[in-house]
């Protein structure tokens, strides 16, 4: 009868305490926090060993605080959104050793990511640098061809300018040269005609 008497008073304990947890809760805005670097813990219905053992916690694990304390306990919401208690010396508002790792994993990764873009962005500038680069050698290239053809053809020019101007001369003398002969021969030639006209006559 006593062992029937103590069963209901345990559930009735229980059941009282989720029900003041779960009031609670509507109530308060929980505050994150943490369970601290231990292997596990256990969580108790209430706020003690006495009550019943809801199951284990491993540590790190991220909760949510109530804010209600009772005989070295805390009130926590668990990850699977169940209401117990822990003793407080295991809850801690810093981030465990596995959270903090995960988070510097994170933010390895994150930075791998951007390292990665900055990489292909460096890459894309270096490809683009060496089309610009053949680009200006072609350019040069060609520029070089060009000055050449223009220094052939300014000194084509200037050959051909030089052969005209000596043409030219040489017409020149070749015209000065028969005209003076014509200015010597031509009045002997009219002189003779006249002296044999005269005489015949």
């Amino acid at each position: 009868m006593n062992n029937v008497i103590n069963v209901i008073a345990v559930i009735a304990i229980t059941l009282s305490s989720l029900l003041f947890s779960s009031a609670q809760a509507a109530e308060n805005n929980y505050k994150l926090g943490y369970i601290s670097d231990e292997l596990f813990i256990y969580m108790h219905a209430g706020p003690g060993t006495n009550y019943r053992i809801l199951g284990t916690i491993i540590a790190g694990a991220k909760i949510e605080i109530t804010g209600a304390e009772d005989n070295g306990y805390s009130e926590i919401i668990d990850n699977k959104n169940r209401a117990t208690w822990v003793e407080s010396k295991y809850i801690t508002t810093q981030a465990g050793l596995r959270f903090v790792v995960t988070e510097l994993k994170e933010k390895i990764a994150t930075s791998s990511n951007v390292t990665s873009q900055l990489d292909s962005a460096v890459n894309e500038l270096k490809n683009k640098v060496n089309l610009l680069t053949n680009d200006k050698k072609k350019l040069s290239a060609e520029l070089k061809q060009l000055t050449q053809t223009l220094t052939k053809t300014r000194t084509k020019i200037k050959d051909q300018d030089t052969n005209i101007k000596k043409q030219w001369f040489f017409n020149g003398a070749l015209v000065l040269g028969i005209g003076l002969i014509l200015g010597l021969i031509l009045p002997k030639l009219f002189t003779r005609r006249s002296g044999s006209m005269q005489s015949w006559s």
